[in-house]
Formats: structure tokens, C-alpha cells, sequence
């Protein structure tokens, strides 16, 4: 099956299979969250980014292997409403942005700054603080030796345009890191998965970053 990245809450798993990482998708909870299940194909470790909500969900897409590590993108409460049950079920060490950190009420193993690289087996994600969403947002990147990059943006990148922000200071904030770290560097072919609805990719956005410019959200 040609992966898509469109999930439904109740709805199956969308798996992306990569040559090294299979991605596995799904939607949980009432504001629609999509949490995702990396496992590293060489070794079999997985990490689960943002236990959003739905426990027994996310628990049963994890399955019997277990995760080694949980990331929470930021901590906005939609995020982590799940994080303690599956921590408690699984043992899994838990990553936040530094930042941010302070506001997810399940303790932070490791408090993750930019530049930062979060393993799951043979796999190495780098991580992106980005500033304006919440203060320790964190974007996660694979650059795939096989492929293009795959990048995890939390609530900072949507189709459509930059995540929700409450002062034109953020919002401008967000949008230069977005610019530097993400939209600067990486190509258009660049898969992004966001924490809620479908996926896209930067070539598909890039060509309205002058409009978010202006609207200003």
C-alpha cells in the first residue's frame, strides 16, 4: 500500500516504510493528534513521538517490542495526555526541548537543546528548536541516506502555513527558525509530519511563505 499519511481517529495505522525506518501513523484524541511510531528496521528499537491521547491505542500499535524513548514535539496538554500511561506500561525514557520541559507534567529524562541528535537503534534524528508556538518547541529531522529528509514538526509547520501563535513577536520568530532550519537547508522533496491532520511536503509550501509573511499567521 502507497502511504498517504491521511489517518482517522479509530481509523488503522498509515506505515510509511522507508530502506532503514518504518514510520507508522495515527490519529488520536478529540483534537485530532497524530502521534507516530518509528522503528528502526536494523535493530528493531522503536520511539514513539507525542503520546498524545487514547493509551491503549498507542500501546497497541507499539506491541510486544516495546519503546525505548517517547519525544513530546511541545507542551501544549493535547500532546502528552497519554505520556504517563505509556511511560508506566513501557519504561521508556522520555525527551522534551529544554524549554519546554517545565510544562509537561510527566518528568524529562533528557531535556533536548537544538542540534541535539535522539537515537532510535541505528537512526539518528537531529533536533530543531523553533521559538514562537511554545518556547522549546522541537522539530525532529532523518535525513534519510536512501532518500529525502523526513522531518517531525510538532504544532510549528502545517500544511497551509506555521502553527498557531498569540504575538506578531512569535509569529515572527517561528517563521524565521522555519525559514533557517527548515525551509533554508532542506529540499522541496522534504516529507513533513505534523502533530495534527495530513502531511506535506516543503515544495508544496514553500511558494506561500511570502503570503504567511504578510497575512502574518
Amino acid at each position: 500500500m502507497t502511504y498517504s499519511g491521511a489517518v482517522k481517529v479509530g481509523g488503522p495505522a498509515d506505515v510509511h516504510e522507508l530502506t532503514a525506518l518504518m514510520i507508522s501513523k495515527v490519529a488520536v484524541g478529540p483534537m485530532e493528534n497524530n502521534a507516530y511510531l518509528l522503528r528502526c528496521r536494523a535493530t528493531g528499537e522503536q520511539l514513539l513521538i507525542d503520546a498524545a491521547n487514547d493509551a491503549a491505542t498507542l500501546l497497541t500499535l507499539i506491541g510486544d517490542d516495546g519503546i525505548a524513548s517517547v519525544v513530546t514535539t511541545h507542551r501544549h496538554g493535547d500532546h502528552w495526555q497519554a505520556l504517563a500511561e505509556v511511560v508506566g506500561a513501557t519504561g521508556a525514557r522520555t525527551y522534551a526541548g529544554r524549554y519546554d520541559a517545565e510544562g509537561i507534567p510527566v518528568p524529562t529524562d533528557v531535556l533536548v537543546e537544538d542540534g541535539d541528535t535522539v537515537r532510535v537503534g541505528e537512526i539518528g534524528l537531529t533536533a530543531l528548536h523553533l521559538v514562537g508556538h511554545t518556547p522549546g518547541s522541537i522539530a525532529l529531522v532523518y535525513d534519510d541516506p536512501h532518500g529525502h529528509p523526513h522531518v517531525f514538526t510538532g504544532d510549528c509547520l502545517f500544511p497551509g502555513g506555521p502553527g498557531r501563535t498569540t504575538e506578531p513577536a512569535d509569529f515572527t520568530s517561528l517563521m524565521d527558525g522555519l525559514e533557517a532550519k527548515i525551509f533554508g537547508p532542506l529540499p522541496d522533496e522534504t516529507w513533513i509530519y505534523p502533530g495534527h491532520g495530513n502531511d506535506t511536503t516543503l515544495g508544496a509550501e514553500r511558494p506561500h511563505l511570502p503570503a504567511w509573511r504578510a497575512r502574518g499567521w
